[in-house]
Protein backbone atom coordinates (compact mmCIF):
# COMPACT_ATOMS: atom_id res chain seq x y z
CA UNK A 1 0.00 0.00 0.00
CA UNK A 2 2.82 2.41 0.84
CA UNK A 3 4.36 1.70 -2.56
CA UNK A 4 1.09 2.50 -4.35
CA UNK A 5 0.71 5.74 -2.39
CA UNK A 6 4.32 6.68 -3.15
CA UNK A 7 3.86 5.93 -6.86
CA UNK A 8 0.72 8.10 -7.03
CA UNK A 9 2.58 10.89 -5.25
CA UNK A 10 5.48 10.59 -7.70
CA UNK A 11 3.09 10.99 -10.65
CA UNK A 12 1.74 14.19 -9.06
CA UNK A 13 5.17 15.44 -7.94
CA UNK A 14 4.08 15.26 -4.31
CA UNK A 15 5.90 14.23 -1.16
CA UNK A 16 4.50 10.88 0.06
CA UNK A 17 4.60 12.33 3.58
CA UNK A 18 1.80 14.70 2.50
CA UNK A 19 -0.67 11.79 2.30
CA UNK A 20 -1.99 10.04 5.41
CA UNK A 21 -3.47 6.55 5.26
CA UNK A 22 -6.57 6.11 7.39
CA UNK A 23 -7.46 2.44 7.87
CA UNK A 24 -11.23 1.89 7.77
CA UNK A 25 -12.09 -0.69 10.43
CA UNK A 26 -15.84 -0.89 9.92
CA UNK A 27 -16.95 -4.45 10.68
CA UNK A 28 -13.48 -5.50 11.83
CA UNK A 29 -13.13 -7.01 15.35
CA UNK A 30 -10.65 -5.63 17.91
CA UNK A 31 -8.15 -8.43 17.33
CA UNK A 32 -7.86 -7.48 13.65
CA UNK A 33 -7.46 -3.83 14.63
CA UNK A 34 -4.63 -4.81 16.97
CA UNK A 35 -2.92 -6.75 14.17
CA UNK A 36 -3.18 -3.68 11.96
CA UNK A 37 -1.63 -1.56 14.70
CA UNK A 38 1.30 -3.98 14.92
CA UNK A 39 1.92 -3.25 11.23
CA UNK A 40 1.99 0.49 11.89
CA UNK A 41 -1.62 1.42 11.11
CA UNK A 42 -2.36 3.75 14.01
CA UNK A 43 -4.95 6.08 12.46
CA UNK A 44 -8.31 4.36 12.13
CA UNK A 45 -11.74 5.31 10.82
CA UNK A 46 -15.15 4.12 11.96
CA UNK A 47 -18.49 4.63 10.23
CA UNK A 48 -20.84 4.15 13.17
CA UNK A 49 -20.71 5.58 16.67
CA UNK A 50 -22.26 2.50 18.26
CA UNK A 51 -19.70 0.14 16.76
CA UNK A 52 -16.86 2.48 17.74
CA UNK A 53 -18.21 2.81 21.29
CA UNK A 54 -18.05 -0.97 21.71
CA UNK A 55 -14.73 -1.46 19.90
CA UNK A 56 -12.45 1.39 20.94
CA UNK A 57 -12.27 0.46 24.66
CA UNK A 58 -11.09 -3.03 23.64
CA UNK A 59 -8.21 -1.67 21.55
CA UNK A 60 -4.87 -0.12 22.40
CA UNK A 61 -5.06 3.36 23.85
CA UNK A 62 -2.28 4.43 21.48
CA UNK A 63 -4.60 4.26 18.48
CA UNK A 64 -6.15 7.38 16.97
CA UNK A 65 -9.73 7.30 15.74
CA UNK A 66 -11.72 9.43 13.31
CA UNK A 67 -15.43 9.40 12.51
CA UNK A 68 -15.99 8.98 8.77
CA UNK A 69 -19.63 7.86 8.53
CA UNK A 70 -22.87 9.81 8.72
CA UNK A 71 -23.34 11.28 12.18
CA UNK A 72 -26.76 11.84 13.72
CA UNK A 73 -27.05 14.80 16.08
CA UNK A 74 -28.12 12.53 18.95
CA UNK A 75 -24.75 10.74 18.67
CA UNK A 76 -22.69 13.95 18.71
CA UNK A 77 -21.82 13.70 22.40
CA UNK A 78 -20.33 10.22 22.01
CA UNK A 79 -18.54 11.23 18.81
CA UNK A 80 -16.87 14.18 20.55
CA UNK A 81 -15.73 11.81 23.29
CA UNK A 82 -14.49 8.98 21.05
CA UNK A 83 -12.85 10.64 18.05
CA UNK A 84 -9.97 13.00 17.41
CA UNK A 85 -11.68 14.29 14.26
CA UNK A 86 -15.17 14.10 12.74
CA UNK A 87 -14.88 13.98 8.95
CA UNK A 88 -18.59 13.85 8.14
CA UNK A 89 -20.07 17.20 9.22
CA UNK A 90 -22.79 17.78 6.65
CA UNK A 91 -24.97 20.57 8.06
CA UNK A 92 -24.86 23.69 10.20
CA UNK A 93 -27.31 22.02 12.58
CA UNK A 94 -24.91 19.12 13.18
CA UNK A 95 -21.95 21.49 13.49
CA UNK A 96 -23.78 23.46 16.16
CA UNK A 97 -24.53 20.30 18.12
CA UNK A 98 -20.89 19.19 17.95
CA UNK A 99 -19.83 22.66 19.04
CA UNK A 100 -22.20 22.49 22.02
CA UNK A 101 -20.98 19.03 23.05
CA UNK A 102 -17.35 20.07 22.68
CA UNK A 103 -18.03 23.10 24.87
CA UNK A 104 -19.51 20.87 27.56
CA UNK A 105 -16.55 18.51 27.29
CA UNK A 106 -14.06 21.38 27.53
CA UNK A 107 -12.36 20.53 24.25
CA UNK A 108 -11.96 21.76 20.71
CA UNK A 109 -13.15 19.44 17.92
CA UNK A 110 -11.38 19.26 14.56
CA UNK A 111 -13.86 18.64 11.74
CA UNK A 112 -14.03 18.13 8.01
CA UNK A 113 -17.06 19.25 6.02
CA UNK A 114 -18.60 16.50 3.90
CA UNK A 115 -19.58 17.60 0.41
CA UNK A 116 -22.00 15.85 -1.94
CA UNK A 117 -20.31 17.09 -5.11
CA UNK A 118 -22.70 15.55 -7.64
CA UNK A 119 -25.87 15.87 -5.57
CA UNK A 120 -26.49 12.12 -5.23
CA UNK A 121 -29.85 11.61 -3.52
CA UNK A 122 -28.56 8.57 -1.62
CA UNK A 123 -25.52 10.40 -0.19
CA UNK A 124 -25.14 12.82 2.69
CA UNK A 125 -23.16 16.02 2.41
CA UNK A 126 -23.29 19.72 1.74
CA UNK A 127 -24.22 21.02 -1.69
CA UNK A 128 -21.23 23.15 -2.77
CA UNK A 129 -23.25 26.37 -3.04
CA UNK A 130 -24.75 25.87 0.41
CA UNK A 131 -21.34 25.19 1.92
CA UNK A 132 -19.94 28.42 0.50
CA UNK A 133 -22.92 30.30 1.91
CA UNK A 134 -22.41 28.85 5.41
CA UNK A 135 -18.63 28.50 5.63
CA UNK A 136 -18.20 31.74 7.58
CA UNK A 137 -20.84 30.77 10.11
CA UNK A 138 -19.35 27.31 10.51
CA UNK A 139 -15.95 28.85 11.12
CA UNK A 140 -17.34 31.17 13.79
CA UNK A 141 -18.16 28.32 16.16
CA UNK A 142 -15.61 28.64 18.95
CA UNK A 143 -15.19 24.92 19.69
CA UNK A 144 -14.80 23.76 16.09
CA UNK A 145 -11.61 23.68 14.05
CA UNK A 146 -12.29 23.55 10.31
CA UNK A 147 -9.56 21.37 8.84
CA UNK A 148 -10.84 20.77 5.32
CA UNK A 149 -13.32 18.92 3.13
CA UNK A 150 -14.33 15.31 2.57
CA UNK A 151 -16.35 13.55 -0.12
CA UNK A 152 -17.62 10.08 -1.05
CA UNK A 153 -18.02 9.87 -4.85
CA UNK A 154 -20.57 7.66 -6.60
CA UNK A 155 -19.38 4.09 -6.93
CA UNK A 156 -17.80 3.19 -10.24
CA UNK A 157 -15.63 0.24 -11.33
CA UNK A 158 -13.47 2.67 -13.33
CA UNK A 159 -11.38 4.80 -10.99
CA UNK A 160 -10.64 7.46 -13.61
CA UNK A 161 -14.32 8.47 -13.61
CA UNK A 162 -13.88 9.88 -10.11
CA UNK A 163 -11.21 12.37 -11.20
CA UNK A 164 -13.62 15.25 -12.04
CA UNK A 165 -15.24 14.88 -8.60
CA UNK A 166 -11.91 15.04 -6.81
CA UNK A 167 -10.92 18.04 -8.93
CA UNK A 168 -14.14 19.84 -7.99
CA UNK A 169 -13.57 19.17 -4.28
CA UNK A 170 -10.05 20.60 -4.55
CA UNK A 171 -11.41 23.68 -6.32
CA UNK A 172 -14.12 24.06 -3.68
CA UNK A 173 -11.49 23.92 -0.94
CA UNK A 174 -9.67 26.81 -2.62
CA UNK A 175 -12.91 28.81 -2.74
CA UNK A 176 -13.51 28.13 0.95
CA UNK A 177 -9.96 29.21 1.79
CA UNK A 178 -10.44 32.43 -0.14
CA UNK A 179 -13.70 33.09 1.68
CA UNK A 180 -12.16 32.42 5.10
CA UNK A 181 -8.80 34.01 4.41
CA UNK A 182 -7.22 30.97 6.02
CA UNK A 183 -5.88 27.59 4.87
CA UNK A 184 -7.82 24.33 5.10
CA UNK A 185 -5.10 21.68 5.20
CA UNK A 186 -7.06 18.53 4.41
CA UNK A 187 -8.82 16.89 1.51
CA UNK A 188 -10.21 13.52 2.60
CA UNK A 189 -11.02 11.69 -0.61
CA UNK A 190 -10.24 8.36 -2.16
CA UNK A 191 -10.95 4.82 -1.03
CA UNK A 192 -9.75 1.36 -2.07
CA UNK A 193 -10.98 1.65 -5.66
CA UNK A 194 -9.86 5.19 -6.45
CA UNK A 195 -7.34 6.45 -3.90
CA UNK A 196 -4.52 6.75 -6.44
CA UNK A 197 -6.58 9.12 -8.57
CA UNK A 198 -7.51 11.02 -5.41
CA UNK A 199 -3.85 11.42 -4.47
CA UNK A 200 -3.06 12.70 -7.96
CA UNK A 201 -5.77 15.33 -7.41
CA UNK A 202 -4.56 16.47 -4.00
CA UNK A 203 -5.92 14.11 -1.34
CA UNK A 204 -4.18 14.41 2.03
CA UNK A 205 -6.24 11.67 3.71
CA UNK A 206 -7.20 8.42 1.96
CA UNK A 207 -9.70 6.08 3.63
CA UNK A 208 -8.73 2.47 2.89
CA UNK A 209 -10.58 -0.59 4.15
CA UNK A 210 -10.96 -3.45 1.67
CA UNK A 211 -7.43 -3.19 0.26
CA UNK A 212 -6.04 -3.61 3.79
CA UNK A 213 -8.45 -6.03 5.41
CA UNK A 214 -10.24 -7.76 2.52
CA UNK A 215 -14.00 -7.84 2.20
CA UNK A 216 -15.84 -7.07 5.43
CA UNK A 217 -17.29 -10.04 7.30
CA UNK A 218 -20.89 -10.66 6.34
CA UNK A 219 -23.50 -10.08 9.01
CA UNK A 220 -24.99 -13.31 10.31
CA UNK A 221 -28.53 -13.98 9.23
CA UNK A 222 -31.24 -14.15 11.89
Amino acid sequence: MKQRIAAACARAARDPASVTLLAVTKGQPPEIVEQAAQHGLMLLGENKVQEAKAKIPLCSGKLRWQMIGHLQTNKARDAVELFEMIQSVDSLHLAEEINKRAELAGKTMPILLEVNIVGEASKFGYQPRQLLAEIGELNSRSRLELRGLMTVPPWTPIAERTRPIFQKLRELKLQCEQSLGAPLPHLSMGMTGDFEVAIEEGATLVRIGTALFGERPKAKAG
